[in-house]
Order: C-alpha cells, then structure tokens, then sequence
C-alpha cells in the first residue's frame, strides 16, 4: 500500500482538520468505553466515578508526550487501555489517588524498561521476540477482536440481538471500503467518516420509523444521552470541566489509601500487568512499521516510544485516570486511509483535550449505535489481523520448529486462555505470547536435525574433498 502523506507529511490545514477527526472517531468510542465498565465494575460500591471526558483529555494529553519523546517519528494515538480495567476497579477502593499512583506505576515500568533498553540495545528484544513471535501476536491482535465487533454488529440499543441492526452495521462496513477502494482521492481518504455517517442515517431512520409505528424492534439508537445534555438549556449543557483525577484526589485522597499496604496492593494489581502490555506495545509498533515501512523499533527506537508511553500514561492519568496503551484502531485507520502523517495526530490529540470539555460532542458520540462502530470495526480489526499475517510469511513454515510456535500462539489467543492470579490476571493475548516465547526458546535452543544432517552433508563432502588433493 502506497502512503498518501508519510510521517513528516503535513496535509493541507482544512483535509488535515478531516483526517483528524476520522482518526478521532476511530478511538473515541473504545477510549470511552474503558472507564464506563470500570464504573459499572465497581457497581457504586466506592465513591470514585471515572469520568468519559476525562479519559478523552487524559488520551489527548498522552498522545503529545508520546509524539514528543518520540521525535514526531511514530503516527500512533494513545488511548485508555483495557488491559487495565480489573486493575482500576481495584484500584477505586483506595480512591482517586489509588487510580493514580497504579497509572503511574504502570507508566514507570514502561520507563525504567526503556532506560534498559537505551543503555543495552534491543538486541536481546530481538532474540526473545523474532518474527515468528511477534507475527501470529500481531494477528491475534485483530483475530482477538473479532468477537467484539461482531457483538457489537448485532446488538440494537438495548444490546440485544437484531437483524436490522446487523443491516445497519453491514452497510456501514460496505460504504467504507467502496469508499476506500473506488472513491476519488479525497473520499478514499475518510472511509470512516462517511461509513459511520451513512449507518449513523440508516438507523436513525429505522429509529424514527419506530418511534413512529410503535415498533421496538427498528429502535437502534438511543438518543439519551443527548436529551440529557440539552434537557436544560444552560451553559453547562455545553461546555463543563471533566471530573479530572487530580481533582478527585482532593476530595478522596490520601485518607483512602491505607497507608503502605494500600500502595503495595496497588501495585501488585499494576505492575505484572504493564509487563505484558510491554509486549503488546513491541507487536503494535511493528505493525505499524509494516504499514509505514519503517522500522520504528530502531528508529526512533524502542525506548524512545516506551518512554512515550509510560510518561504519556503517567501524565494522561493525572487527568484521565486511565493508563494509555497504543491503539490498533489508530494503526488500522492509517492502514486504510493511506495517511501516516503525525501533524494528523496530534490534531487529533488536539481535538480530544477542546471537545473533552464540549458536552454535546461526548453526548452525540455515545448516540452512534453500537451496530454501526461494529461494522466499521470489520475493516480496522481485519487490517491489523493482515499485518500480522503479512509478517509470518518472513517466517519458514516448512521449519515444525516455527509450526508449533505460531500454532501455539493463535490456538491459545483465539481460543481465549486466560490466567487468573488472583490480584492480576493475564489476558488471552499475553498468555499465548508467553506461551510462544517459551516453545520458540525450547525449539531454537541447539539445532535441529535437519540442520545437523545439513552440517553432516557438508562435513562429508569437505573429507571427501581434502582425500581427493
């Protein structure tokens, strides 16, 4: 695939202004997903309540300290990583500066792994996570997701099954890519946009047809959210300040903590996890580099982009709450749109921190129906899970050595092998990269018997030659 705006690229302000907001829609809705189930987690039991806009401003603010210690080399938006959810919902018993002390303790793991790395290479990086590794990781990725956008794709406003709904979100699907592929210059460059729009209308329709016939059946959209926002005309119903973390911690702070224990827990719940997103944070950015076709592990490299990621999860949480972790949906976005520019992101960045503190724009994003962000998913998960698959074909599958690696990893990921340990739970991605780096060090360590016949073979002919003279 060729780029059309590549990294240092600066589109022109009003498409740029376009591209930005596609992006925006692209993450939106699953960076705001994340501190609604940590909400519905802790089921009202403590008194903190995470905050949707907050987690927008938090990803906005991350995603600039990202493109800054990363040299404007890496065009990636940071969103609040679901890795964390359980770990958060922990982490709400001792309060607003529970939250925050895990997110940073999860952005100093980040930090001091990327200072190994800076003082020893990834040398030791590329050994333990070859090709072969990190390939199948990437598509399990995507694969891994699959789930997801199809529960989304057949699920009406009230979450259940509905084939108008599946018609809604397939019509998203379709418009996106006859826009991606035979649309002019310009439109090929916004799929998402007009995809989301066109489904958006279609279930509006059916919505107001339902209203209007009494049928619940046709009703996809739950425009609540929205007659909330405008239920009372004043000028909190348009611009209000998010419930930032920090803000929070003043009002249950210290007190809810419980001393040392409390810090040791939270970090226990923290800590293990960020280990294994680190993993996840190597697959996303060589995905990325295959789209890009750029090796950002070596350039910026891979302490620089670790670095932005734990700093950018460190001050994002001031305000967020949410640690941030790269985001495929931004990788599948520049993928099909064909625009890697970072000026695109980090006006996407900017657009997250000013619409943040804008009630309506929130309110309207959480009125897309599910259906719709399901069969826009279709295309963003299906271009991640290629890129992966695009990699393993580097890798000699006639070697069963390399077989029973990649078959480890995708029938472990797929089929879903969670670890549960109590205060942390390993997620089905992390399980089966774990499990893949275990088979890829027990296959590769020594040679293996065709090889040793090989060196036989030539051992032989070299007797044979030095007999001859």
């Amino acid at each position: 695939m060729r780029l059309v705006y590549d990294v240092e690229e600066r589109p022109p302000f009003r498409k740029n202004v376009i591209y930005a907001f596609q992006q925006l829609l692209a993450i939106i809705a699953a960076t705001l997903l994340v501190p609604t189930l940590v909400n519905l987690g802790t089921k009202g039991a403590t008194e903190v309540v995470m905050s949707q806009p907050a987690a927008l401003f938090g990803a906005g603010v991350g995603t600039l300290i990202y493109v800054l210690c990363t040299q404007k080399k890496s065009p990636i938006f940071l969103g609040s990583s679901f890795a964390f959810i359980n770990p958060l919902i922990g982490a709400c018993t001792f309060g607003y500066l529970g939250i925050f002390l895990g997110a940073v303790f999860a952005g100093l793991v980040y930090v001091v792994i990327a200072l190994i790395i800076w003082k020893v290479g990834t040398g030791w990086v590329d050994r333990l996570m070859p090709p072969v590794i990190i390939g199948p990781t990437v598509a399990l990725i995507g694969l891994s997701l699959c789930g997801s956008a199809v529960n989304n794709l057949q699920s009406n406003a009230a979450g259940e099954y509905n084939l108008i709904a599946i018609f809604c979100g397939l019509c998203a699907f379709f418009t996106t890519i006859v826009v991606s592929v035979r649309g002019g210059r310009s439109v090929r460059m916004i799929p998402f946009i007009i995809g989301i729009l066109v489904g958006y209308v279609l279930a509006s329709v059916f919505t107001l047809i339902g209203y209007a016939a009494g049928i619940e059946y046709l009703k996809i959209v739950d425009y609540s959210a929205l007659i909330d926002n405008f239920r009372t005309l004043s000028v909190n119903s348009f611009f209000s300040v998010p419930n930032f973390t920090f803000l929070g911690i003043f009002h249950n702070g210290a007190d809810a903590m419980k001393g040392v224990a409390g810090v040791l827990q939270v970090l226990l719940l923290f800590g293990p996890v960020a280990l294994v997103v680190f993993a996840e944070h190597i697959a996303d950015h060589e995905n990325l580099g295959s789209v890009i076709r750029r090796d950002l592990i070596r350039d910026p490299g891979l302490h620089r982009t670790l670095m932005g990621d734990g700093l950018g999860t460190i001050i994002g949480s001031f305000f967020g709450g949410c640690p941030n972790t790269s985001y495929g949906e931004a990788i599948g976005c520049v993928a099909i749109s064909g625009d890697a520019s970072v000026s695109t992101i980090i006006l996407t960045s900017c657009m997250a921190i000013v619409l943040s503190f804008f009630s309506p724009f929130v309110a309207f994003v959480n009125t897309i129906p599910v259906c719709v962000i399901g069969g826009i998913c279709i295309a963003l998960y299906g271009f991640i899970a290629v890129s992966g698959l695009r990699m393993i074909q580097t890798v000699d599958l006639n070697d069963n050595r390399n077989l029973y690696v990649v078959s480890a990893i995708l029938v472990l990921g797929i089929g879903g092998l969670i670890l549960d340990l109590k205060y942390v739970q390993i997620t089905s991605i992390a399980t089966a990269l774990i499990v893949g780096i275990l088979v890829n060090l027990l296959m590769h360590k020594g040679k293996s018997p065709e090889e040793e016949e090989e060196e036989q073979e030539k051992k032989y002919q070299y007797d044979k030659n030095e007999k001859l003279f």
